[in-house]
């Protein structure tokens, strides 16, 4: 029986190249897309496998439970999607875009899901993970590279909390984290006008980056891989994690500490309305 995928994103960049590798594999991937017809076309492109696409906006928490509700099984939730760096924009809930899409509405995601999931869950983050910092007292202050930055550190803290927690319940699913190094995405289309752009479009990629299939290599090895292990962190293993073959990484200090993990928990819990059931494993 083929493996069921869940991968957000899934119409574009790496989220497409995730969902091709694994239609590839034999896999039946749901894609989640903001746009159905743009899911549709990018659908129309795999050659093997089996898709299904469904439409979420993850800017919009109603929207995720609704899309959670239609998913009766799922093997391995891919939390891909990901904006950056956009303009200052407020969720549908008023939250600053990119901790919402990024962060919360994955970690609701997953919540909503963890019933129905059989095996493991990837959370995509990024290098740029080591930038980042959680604004405790105000998590919706950042805004531009700040904001995301803190958000794909949120990508990290949470996946490591998930499997400290997924352990400690004494269940079987692993949550794994991925980051693609430094891939040419449409993510980067996102980016507003200025020198941080211009850095990154005109100058970084045409010597640093990697072709998105290059950069989903990461999370396919992290979401079909037997041996990946439960809070393992999976990213290229070439110089500065830029580019290379999938290995294991380590991620920055804050990713890993348990008091990060504790007090991103509960604020995403309170954010989303969320409660996944997995208890703080240091209050047994």
């Amino acid at each position: 029986m083929a493996l069921t995928y869940v991968v957000t994103g899934a119409n574009s960049g790496l989220g497409f190249a995730t969902t091709k590798a694994l239609t590839d594999r034999g896999g039946h991937v749901v894609m989640g897309v903001r746009d159905e017809k743009k899911g549709r076309a990018a659908q129309a492109r795999l050659e093997k496998g089996s898709s299904e696409v469904r439409v979420v906006d993850l800017a919009d928490l109603e929207s995720v439970r609704a899309f959670a509700a239609g998913i009766e099984r799922v093997d391995v939730l891919v939390n891909n999607a990901g904006v950056m760096a956009p303009p200052p924009t407020l969720s549908a809930q008023g939250f600053e875009v990119q901790f919402a899409v990024n962060h919360l509405a994955h970690f609701a995601l997953t919540g909503l899901l963890l019933d129905r999931i059989t095996d493991r869950v990837v959370t995509v983050s990024s290098v740029l993970h080591r930038k980042g910092r959680l604004r405790f007292d105000d998590l919706n202050a950042a805004r531009g590279n700040q904001a995301y930055n803190q958000s794909k550190l949120a990508n990290a803290v949470f996946g490591i909390e998930l499997d400290r927690r997924l352990r400690a319940s004494g269940q079987k699913i692993r949550s794994v984290l991925a980051h693609p190094g430094y891939a040419v995405t449409n993510l980067q289309a996102g980016v507003q006008e200025g020198l941080y752009r211009t850095l990154l479009l005109r100058l970084g990629n045409p010597i640093l980056a990697v072709p998105a299939e290059q950069g989903a290599r990461p999370t396919v090895f992290a979401a079909t891989e037997p041996g990946v292990q439960g809070g393992q962190f999976i990213g290229p293993s070439g110089l500065g994690e830029m580019r290379g073959a999938p290995g294991v990484i380590t991620p920055a200090p804050a990713a890993s500490d348990p008091e990060n993990g504790r007090r991103l928990w509960a604020v995403s819990e309170e954010m989303t309305g969320v409660r996944p059931g997995l208890g703080d494993p240091a209050a047994r």
